[in-house]
């Protein structure tokens, strides 16, 4: 009995072994001469190699069902291939085409793994490896190169993204797919994710409640992380920049490795910048900021599962530009350290993103949870704001058996999220408070006839806000306890038609909510120069978006154009009153009006055949926000062209993949201010750049220089909050950058 025990097991691992699926092959380009160091990515696994010096790979213990493989080499047309596998062994050998535009790229925000021109949801691609991206220490400024996107901004260190007129509570923000929770309602504060270990930034313009749910009314930013190390192989980088306005510095370490089934890495950041100089050469008071960033991952992957884990940590310190700071400010002059009138904030996330292949079935189990942290401080032992913001986050996601045509995704997703005031401060601008969510959704994506795809889906979701009360009912700031139950329901229909292989066109309708938060519900108390006040009868916001684009392009050119209408019923804005306090404060109210924003976004690409050094690029942004009596919205961006002229070379004597570019930033007046707001006068902005790769010995260095602002232009933007205490924007800045990459195999 224990000999024919011992056969079926031998016979059982034999066939195990034998049921490895595995792709290989040989990449090449339109000569058919090998590609040394092309890129192979299988997207759900999250893993990828290089091709050797003959061109070939190969990889294995790669899953049954589909799999989406992208195929890239720097200066030739991305290639995406869909394989579906069953125990199999494939051969794929892949000829590249040369490009000088900048080819699609794989998305993942749009709920599939696809590619920018088969998704039926438009998503902006920004990839942060380019050369343009090291120029200002304001990493939200490196958003608004993408048609559409504009920055709420009190200097370099506090800024806020606009995606069409909406911005804080109204656009959700997304760390790698976690949405991301760090006292995001006011303009005053910032971001707060920074650009270390990010690869690129997928934008998607307009409601995307479907698939994320409230606070994706106005649209998604997901700071999507770099890649792994190709198996077999522990690559690095470091990279500093240098900031002449801010007197900046910023340094990044990242390491990081990867075996045939685990991977880790490992990146460090900091920051450090005085106070900016206007327009004209003078300093604004107390706009300093600084700070750390720790960032870890690490991941194994086989024929049945993917799991990842990641740790993000930051720590900022951030000048305030306030009133009450400037004169102490000027009196001690300019400076990088604060210690008066700042924001302190603490950001820990710990996430996991988990795929598990069940043959035609694919099951994603995702969660994250963060503590943030807030501090308002009027001086070294002066704290008037500490509070603390606990989230939980958690997803499953399960990928029915589909076809090369069609995807199905049933889905449930849930958040319960605490906040707490800490150590009995003098401000308690929002009270200790519980809230939870729970939605289902469900999304399927279909092929017709090889040029039509549909995608269409329904949401609900379910949310209770509990808060405490706070202070006595004979006093001012008394908020008495708030117990809100919110249900919704959400949906989307969109479409994308390829024409042919170089025209397309995309239509989506979406409807979208969002539910009101805790700080326009509850808000009593001052927020640094203001007293804010909220609302608890404040109801659920709905949207209701049509969206229109095209996409044109050829070898060496790129057109695109999109519009969009979005109908707002109880948008939930704050504005000043006529009240002030007792102490001579003005008091800022949140209240609801139905409105609407409307408008369009256009670009164009061109790279002349027979002048292979040059590009140009220009894009146009227009939106219009009104309320239902007609007044204008706030933080409505003036319209804005930008103009890029760019000479490359891929060898110049010594150099590598040199280039030299201007900018040219046209903003508008902006004549339709909200009703709180002034009107904001036009300007012009040149910049200029060049830069190259440098190989000394066996070590390449990629180094630029660039200049923002180049005339030193005295301006100020319609969406700075600056104006409030009569600054101007930042002044002419020179950076250079330089980065140093590194690895062994």
């Amino acid at each position: 009995m224990k000999k024919y025990i011992v056969f079926f097991f031998v016979v059982f691992l034999c066939q195990i072994v034998n049921a490895q699926n595995e792709i290989k092959g040989k990449i090449t380009d339109q000569n058919n001469e090998p590609l040394v160091g092309a890129s192979i990515y299988v997207i759900q696994q999250n893993k990828g190699t290089v091709s050797n010096a003959a061109g070939e790979y190969q990889l294995s213990s790669l899953p049954n069902g589909k799999l989406s493989i992208q195929i890239s080499y720097v200066g030739y047309k991305n290639q995406f291939e869909t394989v579906i596998l069953d125990n199999s062994k494939i051969e794929l050998n892949i000829s590249l085409k040369e490009s000088p535009i900048e080819a699609e790229e794989v998305v993942v925000s749009g709920g599939y793994n696809s590619t920018q021109h088969t998704n039926a949801v438009k998503i902006d691609i920004l990839k942060l490896s380019s050369s343009s991206n090291t120029t200002t220490p304001n990493f939200t400024e490196i958003l608004t190169k993408v048609p559409g996107i504009d920055m709420i901004s009190k200097g370099c260190g506090v800024s806020k993204p606009v995606i069409r007129g909406l911005s804080m509570n109204d656009i959700l923000v997304l760390n790698n797919g976690v949405r991301f929770e760090n006292y995001q309602y006011s303009e005053h504060h910032p971001l707060g994710i920074d650009e270390f270990g990010i690869e690129n930034v997928e934008i998607i313009k307009g409601p995307a409640s479907l698939l994320y749910g409230s606070d994706a009314i106005g649209g998604v930013i997901n700071f999507v992380k770099e890649k792994p190390a190709p198996i077999g192989e522990i690559v690095g980088d470091y990279n500093l920049q240098l900031f002449s306005n801010s007197l900046g510095a910023t340094n990044n370490l990242g390491i990081k490795g990867a075996g045939k089934n685990f991977f880790a890495g490992i990146r460090f950041g900091n920051k450090t910048n005085a106070d900016f100089l206007q327009g004209g050469g003078t300093f604004v008071p107390n706009t300093r900021f600084s700070g750390n960033s720790l960032k870890l991952n690490s991941g194994f992957s086989n024929r049945n599962m993917s799991l990842n884990l990641f740790y993000d940590y930051s720590t900022y310190k951030i000048g305030l530009a306030e009133e009450d700071a400037l004169d102490f400010v000027n009196e001690q002059g300019r400076g990088r350290k604060s210690e008066v009138y700042y924001m302190s904030l603490d950001n820990h996330l710990i996430s996991t993103q988990n795929k598990f292949f069940l043959n035609r079935f694919k099951l994603e189990v995702n969660s994250g949870y963060q503590k943030s942290s807030l501090i308002h401080a009027e001086g070294t032992d002066e704290i008037s704001i500490d509070m603390s913001l606990q989230t939980l986050t958690y997803e499953t996601r399960l990928y029915l058996p589909s076809s090369a045509k069609s995807e199905y995704i049933i889905g449930f997703q849930g958040l319960n999220q605490i906040n707490t005031n800490n150590n009995n401060r003098e401000v308690i601008l929002l009270p200790n408070a519980n809230i939870n969510n729970y939605s289902g959704f469900g999304l399927l994506q279909y092929t017709f006839f090889e040029k039509l795809k549909v995608q269409t889906g329904i949401r609900y979701d379910y949310k209770q806000i509990l808060s405490q009360s706070v202070n006595l009912p004979t006093e001012t700031t008394y908020r008495p306890e708030l117990n809100k139950n919110l249900g919704s329901f959400s949906g989307s229909l969109g479409a994308t038609f390829n024409q042919s292989e170089k025209l397309l066109f995309r239509f989506n309708f979406a409807s979208a909510y969002r539910t009101p938060n805790l700080p326009e519900l509850t808000s009593n108390g001052l927020h640094e120069t203001r007293y804010e006040l909220g609302n608890n009868n404040l109801v659920p916001e709905n949207a209701y978006e049509t969206d229109f684009s095209m996409h044109y392009h050829t070898d060496n050119i790129t057109f695109d154009m999109a519009g969009f209408y979005n109908l707002l019923n109880n948008y939930i804005f704050i504005s000043p009153s006529d009240d002030t306090t007792a102490d001579g404060d003005e008091i800022y109210k949140y209240s609801q009006a139905n409105a609407t924003l409307y408008g369009f976004e256009t670009g164009f690409h061109i790279h002349p055949e027979h002048i292979e050094w040059l590009h140009f690029e220009t894009t146009f942004a227009n939106v219009t926000g009104k309320k239902a009596n007609g007044d204008y919205l706030p933080f409505i961006p003036a319209n804005k062209i930008n103009i890029e002229l760019r000479l490359e070379k891929e060898k110049l004597g010594f150099l590598q993949n040199a280039y030299v570019k201007i900018n040219s930033l046209t903003a508008f007046n902006q004549n339709n201010p909200a009703p709180d707001e002034e009107k904001t006068a036009g300007y012009n902005l040149f910049d200029f750049g060049i830069g190259a790769n440098i190989k000394i010995s066996t070590q390449k260095l990629a180094i630029g220089l660039s200049a923002n602002n180049i005339f030193d232009k005295k301006y100020v933007d319609h969406l700075s909050t600056l104006k409030e205490v009569g600054y101007f924007n930042p002044g002419r800045n020179i950076a250079l950058s330089v980065k140093i990459p590194f690895g062994i195999k």
